[in-house]
């Protein structure tokens, strides 16, 4: 983590920069990229201003604090910052895909406890829809001993699926657009 600490209207101090420096670090443990704080520490008549910005990947958090102390000021501003910061992470953690909504018997199962396992898919192949008859594609299964073919009929030009049954026959589903 990357910390700058400029000063308005007041003398520099190593101790004040320390200070600062030191308390951002614990703002870390929230922040997964290369994070950049930069405070600015300022003094108006007997107000004492600490602003601080958070710049890190797709996040831009900003606190100030005025108090009649310094180091309570950039305190308070510290706890303000992580307060977003941890509301941002809980954010993140929590987000789901759009359209991710939990259907009506979801609800009610999460109600009473019951959590149903979503099957998740797990391996992808492409096939490639190859243009034959029926007898051709059952000759095609017989042949390959294939348990499933998918093809395009080449009569009607609908893409089917041709499948061997529990009883050793076999099944077509035809698939139609309208």
């Amino acid at each position: 983590m990357q910390v700058s600490v400029t000063f308005r209207h007041m003398d520099s101090s190593e101790a004040l920069k320390n200070y600062a420096g030191q308390k951002s670090e614990r703002l870390g443990k929230y922040l997964v990229s290369p994070a950049e704080v930069h405070w600015v520490l300022s003094v108006e008549k007997i107000r004492h201003i600490a602003e601080a910005t958070i710049v890190a990947k797709n996040l831009s958090i900003k606190a100030k604090t005025s108090t009649q102390e310094m180091y309570s000021a950039i305190d308070m501003a510290l706890d303000k910052l992580e307060k977003q910061v941890r509301k941002h992470k809980e954010k993140v953690k929590n987000h789901k895909a759009a359209g991710a909504a939990p259907a009506a018997g979801d609800v009610q199962a999460a109600a009473t406890g019951e959590q149903k396992k979503t099957p998740r898919i797990v391996e992808t192949e492409n096939l490639f829809a190859k243009p034959m008859s029926l007898e051709e594609a059952a000759m095609q299964m017989e042949m390959d001993e294939r348990d499933f073919l998918v093809f395009t009929d080449s009569a009607t030009s609908n893409i089917n699926v041709l499948y061997r049954r529990g009883d050793g026959d076999l099944g077509l589903i035809e698939a139609r657009t309208k």
